[in-house]
């Protein structure tokens, strides 16, 4: 197909998955996004406790003379203290006004209500079924599964038209529709919300390119289009519309989701921080720890340690934040609309 019209040749169009389309490295991309938390947290944690190590093993003076009486390290644990206290109880409090918005007069829960079964049944409509699946991961793969068989009547429409251009242009599109399509179902197969495969597989289907190429084809070609192949294109924008709002209704619900896990896992971690902190303050003293057992001082140890405990509420924070605030960058737009700095920007316009 020649590059003058039609979709864009392979090397020009976007890629399908949200891992092509990242520049970052691979192993920047999975600590941001596919890393577990708890891993992830564990790991800043390890870092902090071997670097405090490492510096103290290393310094030039041995122990370091700020660790020979109490006086720093009472004031450094006096601010963690106070960080632990005002940093937990920040961050649950902006949680509880983002979830806050699950509270409301009886008026707005029906009205969300209404909005919802409206959206399920216009679902139900063009899937041809009484009913649109309940589980998110179940009721995106449906709409999945619905443009590719659009693209088929699509396909199909064309074939009697005499346009090798148009025909080829649009076996290329179904092609990269369908290649897409498979590999998402089969992420969202046996998928469970609450984790970060629904919406990981959400991500990889690039709904957005694929409403601008097929209305970027339908233009081009409308003067050789029949009445049925327009209705096909219409239809296959539908479909891929209706993907744009369930994929941000479930990305939605699974941060909210995760702000309760990340709450409820800074109370936990909070506890064994404050305790190791007080614990710090009232009872280390350095004068007690002996000198060098194995080349390493104890009171390092002892001294990073309690250091790494404290900062654990952080560490959570910072694992859990990392994946919000990366997916919400790379799904700041919804729609055809293409927000990242790319060559294919002079074939975009």
């Amino acid at each position: 197909m020649s590059d003058s019209g039609g979709e864009p040749p392979d090397e020009e169009r976007p890629s399908d998955t949200m891992r092509e389309r990242v520049p970052e490295s691979s192993w920047k991309f999975w600590l941001l996004l596919d890393a577990p938390r708890w891993a992830l947290a564990a790991g800043i944690s390890g870092v902090v406790f071997l670097v405090l190590v490492a510096l103290g093993h290393l310094h030039p003076l041995g122990t370091p003379n700020l660790l020979t009486d109490a006086d720093p390290i009472e004031t450094l644990f006096q601010g963690l203290l106070g960080s632990i206290i005002t940093g937990v109880t920040l961050v649950l409090t902006l949680s509880q006004l983002v979830l806050s918005q699950e509270l409301g007069a009886v008026g707005d829960q029906r009205d969300r209500m209404e909005g919802a079964i409206d959206f399920r049944e216009d679902v139900a409509e063009l899937l041809d079924e009484p009913v649109s699946p309940a589980m998110p991961s179940a009721f995106l793969r449906a709409l999945v599964s619905l443009t590719e068989d659009r693209v088929d009547a699509l396909e199909a429409a064309v074939e009697d038209i005499e346009d090798d251009a148009l025909t080829d242009a649009v076996d290329e599109y179904a092609d990269n529709l369908r290649g897409n399509a498979k590999a998402v179902e089969d992420q969202l197969d046996g998928a469970q919300f609450g984790e970060f495969d629904v919406v990981w597989a959400a991500l990889n289907y690039n709904y957005s390119w694929k409403i601008y190429a097929a209305k970027k084809l339908r233009a081009e070609y409308s003067e050789t289009l029949t009445e049925e192949a327009e209705t096909a294109f219409d239809d296959l924008v539908e479909s891929l519309e209706l993907f744009g709002p369930a994929r941000e209704h479930f990305k939605t619900l699974y941060f909210q989701w995760e702000l309760v896990n990340l709450s409820r896992t800074l109370i936990y971690a909070a506890v064994p921080a404050l305790t190791t902190a007080i614990a710090t303050l009232l009872y280390l003293e350095p004068q007690l720890f002996p000198g060098p057992i194995g080349g390493i001082e104890p009171l390092i140890l002892v001294v990073a340690a309690a250091v790494t405990v404290s900062v654990a509420p952080f560490a959570i924070l910072l694992a859990y934040i990392l994946r919000i605030i990366t997916v919400t960058k790379r799904t700041l737009s919804i729609g055809p609309f293409i927000l990242r700095e790319t060559e294919r920007s002079r074939d975009l316009d």
